[in-house]
């Protein structure tokens, strides 16, 4: 029961400071990741404890739905090359980068463990993003991109991170293998979305008089398409994307308008309740790993988590700009006009929007869920190496991520929509 008391005692805390947060003119994350900061060093304060199972099924399923329900799948299409860049190489490349950087730089860590920590820093947590730009004004083609990203750059990042493990535990490391076990679950993921999809479309229609039953189906969805796909060990993140499309497709032709407002209301409440959760979850972890850490190892690991920051975000500035410059190429080449190539115009990026992305790159959650979901022990018995150093490490950078871009984000927009509009 403790548990629940405290998660109802964090929920009214949450919904306080938010309010707060809109008087003091704050995004919420940063005052709430603040506060579960302070909240953890409190003591004898009972923190939690957060089940990596529990995170993945509670939080990921309704935000990437709600995400996909909300995302205009035209939109999400002719941004495709922008987005699935963002959302698989780079998730890639900052693997990579990160387990480059961390192999050189921390002293003990060896090549799978580097990899592990650059596996589980490599996808952005868009919910950070959008919830500190949403009053900012964002253009719509810059939103979509920073939410498309987030509905496929988790699956990149757990599939990446599932390799860089199975070689930590002595598994060795095949590429094709790799590649087509990524290709499996992708697709498995997105078959598995489809026909959920055409199944929940059969049973609306039977019980659309009812608007409660619709709403509770809609509700349980998510949910279910997830645990199906992870039960057939395929990507749950896909086939909860592809399931959002699929329902915001059918509430639009079956729908009537106050059904629609009705699922609306209920959506954004939910959605309201775990952002809240997510930050301020993020602030009671940091008290609970600097407990594991060594005290003489505290502040090179914070130097180590500022410089694997950077390169996170000069990686993304790379591949923004590399796009960027690809779409005005391909929008130029004659060769591409009229074939399924061309690139529309608006998919074009500004130079205003590539900044923004670029610097839209926050970890969260997902980071942070998928390091307390480090196994304890390798197959022999013994203790995983570093473990404890990699938690610290990852939640530091989600940390610094959320309120150093965070807090800089807000001005950055100002001052390049003012730039833009010649003002």
């Amino acid at each position: 029961m403790a548990n629940y008391t405290i998660i109802l005692v964090l929920l009214g805390l949450m919904i306080l400071l938010n309010v707060v947060a809109e008087k003091i003119k704050t995004a919420p994350p940063i005052v709430l990741i603040v506060a579960g900061i302070a909240v953890g060093f409190i003591p004898s304060m009972p923190v939690p404890e957060i089940d990596p199972e529990i995170i993945f099924l509670l939080f990921l399923p309704p935000l990437l739905y709600d995400a996909a329900f909300n995302i205009h799948f035209r939109d999400f299409r002719d941004n495709m090359g922008t987005i699935s860049a963002l959302a698989i190489g780079l998730v890639f490349l900052t693997t990579a980068g990160v387990a480059v950087l961390s192999y050189y730089l921390i002293p003990g860590m060896t090549w799978p463990l580097s990899f592990v920590l650059g596996a589980i820093l490599a996808a952005t947590d868009a919910v950070a993003a959008i919830s500190i730009t949403r009053n900012l004004g964002l253009p719509k083609h810059t939103v979509t991109i920073l939410e498309g990203e987030s509905l496929i750059n988790d699956a990149s990042a757990l599939v990446a991170y599932r390799f860089a493990v199975a070689a930590v535990m002595g598994t060795t490391f095949v590429w094709w293998k790799a590649s087509l076990t990524f290709l499996l679950l992708m697709g498995g993921g997105f078959l598995v979305g489809l026909l959920l999809g055409k199944l929940l479309a059969v049973v609306l229609r039977y019980v659309r008089k009812s608007a409660m039953a619709v709403l509770g189906f809609t509700l349980l969805a998510p949910f279910t398409a997830y645990l199906i796909a992870e039960e057939l060990q395929v990507s749950g993140v896909i086939a909860v994307v592809v399931l959002g499309f699929s329902v915001s497709r059918l509430s639009g032709l079956q729908f009537s308008a106050s059904l629609r407002q009705q699922s609306k209301t209920i959506w954004d409440v939910v959605v309201y309740l775990l952002n809240g959760l997510i930050f301020i979850f993020i602030g009671l972890e940091f008290p609970v790993v600097i407990r594991n850490i060594d005290p003489s190892r505290f502040l090179p690991y914070i130097g180590y988590a500022f410089l694997i920051t950077i390169v996170t975000i000069l990686l993304r500035m790379m591949r923004v700009f590399g796009q960027r410059r690809r779409l005005e190429k391909g929008f130029k080449d004659p060769r591409l006009q009229n074939s399924r190539r061309a690139v529309r115009e608006s998919a074009l990026l500004s130079f205003q929007e590539s900044v923004i992305i670029s610097w839209s790159g926050m970890r969260g959650i997902v980071s942070l869920a998928i390091a307390i979901g480090l196994p304890l022990h390798l197959k022999d018995g013994s203790p995983l190496p570093m473990r404890n150093d990699i938690i610290f490490i990852a939640t530091v950078v989600v940390i610094i991520t959320i309120l150093g871009q965070g807090l800089l984000l807000p001005s950055i927009v100002k001052n390049l929509t003012k730039k833009g509009t010649g003002a």
